[in-house]
């Protein structure tokens, strides 16, 4: 419930901040899965490092919408514009970092997703449904990055 909490909050500056309508992800709807490691994860796919680097608040710009991913322990939520919410762990199986969730509205684009990597900035999760792989960044001390769009651009 906790997340739920302060997913909520997140999700409504999300809502105000990142809607802009623009598409500033398209790489996310073409882009095929990918498991190869980046620099930024010290030469790790981020499977197998440990589910504390998850913890926190990640956002992204998928296909026009604000997405907001939420990860405490091995508790983890996704918030959509638009009303989608799911929720589930995050945790380690058979040496990856996975996320499986459930979604209220019975969508299955972001119920099982494989993390690629993560870093203290960035996170690359390939999901099993319709999204694909999907980047976020962190969100720091409740504060939204930056570069994030916001409800001005483009409009």
């Amino acid at each position: 419930m906790r997340i739920a909490a302060a997913a909520a909050g997140l999700a409504a500056a999300l809502v105000l901040t990142a809607c802009s309508g623009g598409d500033d992800s398209a790489d996310t709807e073409s882009s095929s899965p990918s498991t190869t490691a980046t620099a930024d994860t010290g030469g790790g796919s981020g499977a197998s490092g440990a589910p504390s680097k998850l913890a926190g608040s990640w956002l992204a710009t998928t296909k026009g919408k604000a997405v907001a991913l939420i990860v405490n322990g091995e508790e983890a939520a996704v918030f959509t514009t638009g009303g989608s919410m799911c929720e589930g762990t995050a945790k380690e199986e058979a040496g990856m970092q996975m996320i499986r969730l459930t979604c209220t509205d019975g969508s299955k684009d972001r119920t099982e997703g494989m993390v690629d990597s993560v870093n203290s900035k960035s996170l690359t999760v390939t999901w099993e449904g319709g999204v694909g792989q999907e980047k976020f960044q962190k969100a720091e001390g409740g504060k939204l990055p930056s570069g994030l769009p916001s409800a001005t651009a483009g409009s």
